[in-house]
């Protein structure tokens, strides 16, 4: 049967004595259907030319093929990430990074140190705080920067991008004190007694200080993708869907400007989805501009045919948008950021035009919204093309079963699907009830949706293998006694392979060029030390990367450590 799929698949005679690598003696596992396994692969031109036995593969041979033995090693579908903020974390590692704080004093002693290595009196900016280490909500305090400085400005982000962590200074020279009205769609969070600023800013209150953040450079811009494209490539991933770049009113982005600096230069190792934000404070007028900026950006050669909604915010801070309140919290149940009616018609109207809708929904209202959207843009144009919903914290069972019939994409982070620190705030806030319907990856699927998995990084890891262990667990792999996370949404490990390979190409538009092994498809493969269908699932993150193939060409590894013969 494999060498019957080869021969079929590869078009034989037109392959013949083409290849100029073929891997050999693999246990190759390609997530396509009708073969999933084969012992060797073709590759000519940056594309596969023929998957099978190798007395099938062996067709495409000549005198200058190079044969790489794999030595019975497990070579996949190079990873794609659905969901990922490039620009946005390549910047927020290189300036005051607190990624690797794990207590308020790791904090403090890495912005002593940002403040004394910046001496002037610009703005010290920096992303990465975790919202679990400031109990019970995720809201920062701001007496906790002070004592570093009153002086300087100081603004840290948290490592999910939806709060702002602020000095003294910063909410003086904003002019935001306890007289100052919430912004819509915003929260200044505040002493419960005497209505003073804490020192954190919610959403869209991001903004009134949003002017003081030192705005990057193009140089730091196009940095970061590379820098993004590096790590990727050594974790195995060589697609993603950006998942939000900015516009300006003219429709100008600079980082549209910086992705095509780097395309131009032959230096981008990977495909790339790109998906313009929608404006929550414009309505349907700026549509017209994001359709200018997607043929601007086609004419470059990029793809851009996708629009990210910001629907809700986060859980923790009762943000996101729940069905029945917050637990313990009067009648807060978060509020949608965009209405319902303008969001339905504004997905509607990008359907028309071949625009993919692509939102961020956290609570269980939201992620109704989201639907309910699509449902609409299906009944007014015929059609909903591959829409994507990312995050989807809280999925009410009702809304769990219709995704198959919408067609739309439920789009995950494998690793938040455990019992993380996070978790433990967001169970405080929804309650046990709700607490059962948290990633509910397996409820999703047996009703026939799809699901592709992306990091979100640098919110989460980025590292796939870490992806697969949780979703086939329901563990965190930093804390294993923790236990499962509603165990009984685990996936089988070919389920989370596809949701991290395949499932993200037909997310990301890119479903008939990469994600899986078959001839035709670009040659995007990764080889790795361990096979992770022969070990205990809770280790397959032990497992490692050792050669990424991007279009054929090594971007992770050399060919060369392995056996190979002329």
């Amino acid at each position: 049967m494999i060498a019957i799929f080869a021969s079929a698949c590869s078009n034989g005679s037109e392959t013949a004595g083409d290849a100029e690598i073929i891997f050999k003696n693999a246990k190759v596992y390609t997530v396509e259907e009708s073969q999933p396994w084969a012992d060797a692969v073709a590759i000519a031109d940056g594309k596969i030319i023929a998957v099978g036995d190798m007395a099938a593969v062996e067709k495409t041979l000549n005198d200058e093929t190079q044969i790489v033995d794999l030595q019975g090693r497990l070579l996949m579908p190079a990873f794609g990430d659905s969901h990922v903020h490039p620009v946005f974390g390549g910047i927020a590692f290189s300036r005051c990074s607190l990624h690797k704080g794990e207590s308020i004093e790791d904090y403090q002693e890495i912005i002593t140190g940002c403040v004394a290595d910046s001496p002037g009196d610009e703005t010290v900016y920096g992303v990465g705080w975790e919202d679990s280490l400031f109990p019970p909500n995720g809201v920062p305090n701001k007496e906790i920067l002070d004592q570093i400085s009153t002086d300087r400005v100081l603004i840290f982000e948290s490592a999910g991008g939806h709060t702002y962590w602020v000095n003294s200074k910063a909410l003086e020279v904003a002019g935001i004190d306890k007289d100052t009205p919430d912004p819509e769609n915003g929260i200044i969070d505040r002493d419960q007694e005497t209505g003073e600023p804490v020192g954190g800013l919610q959403e869209s209150a991001m903004k009134l200080v949003g002017h003081m953040v030192p705005e990057p450079s193009d140089k730091e811009m196009q940095d970061s993708i590379l820098y993004v494209a590096n790590m990727f490539n050594s974790l195995g991933i060589t697609s993603w869907h950006d998942a939000g770049i900015d516009l300006d009113v003219d429709g100008n982005s600079k980082t549209l400007s910086a992705y095509k600096e780097v395309i131009d230069r032959g230096d981008l190792t990977a495909h790339v989805s790109l998906a313009f934000k929608w404006d929550n404070a414009q309505e349907l007028e700026q549509i017209p501009v994001i359709l200018e900026a997607v043929a601007g950006a086609k004419s470059w050669g990029l793809q851009a045919d996708s629009v990210k909604f910001y629907l809700d915010g986060v859980i923790p801070q009762r943000t996101a948008a729940m069905i029945e309140p917050y637990e313990g919290a009067g009648d807060i149940r978060g509020e949608v950021q965009i209405e319902p009616e303008v969001l339905s018609k504004a997905v509607a109207n990008l359907q028309e035009s071949g625009i993919q809708s692509h939102v961020h929904a956290i609570g269980d209202r939201g992620v109704r919204v989201a639907l309910d959207a699509f449902d609409y843009a299906k009944s007014e144009t015929g059609a909903i093309d591959r829409p994507l919903i990312s995050h989807l914290n809280v999925i009410d069972p009702a809304d769990q079963e219709r995704f198959g019939p919408i067609g739309a994409i439920a789009v995950f982070q494998p690793t938040w699907a455990s019992n993380y620190p996070y978790m433990d705030l967001t169970k405080q806030a929804i309650g046990p009830i709700r607490s059962e319907y948290i990633y509910p990856s397996k409820g999703v699927l047996n009703y026939g949706g799809m699901i592709a998995f992306g990091g979100d990084w640098p919110v989460a890891t980025a590292d796939p293998l870490l992806g697969l262990e949780v979703a086939v667990t329901r563990t965190n792999f930093d804390d294993p006694d923790s236990g499962p996370l509603l165990a009984e949404q685990a996936i089988t490990l070919e389920q989370a392979i596809e949701a991290h390979t395949l499932n993200v190409a037909y997310a990301n538009n890119l479903d008939k060029i990469t994600g899986s092994i078959a001839p035709g498809k670009s040659a995007d493969l990764i080889v790795l030390d361990s096979d992770i269908f022969e070990m205990p699932a809770a280790d397959i993150s032990e497992a490692n990367v050792i050669l990424t193939l991007f279009k054929g060409r090594p971007v992770h590894g050399k060919i060369e450590q392995f056996n190979e013969s002329e």
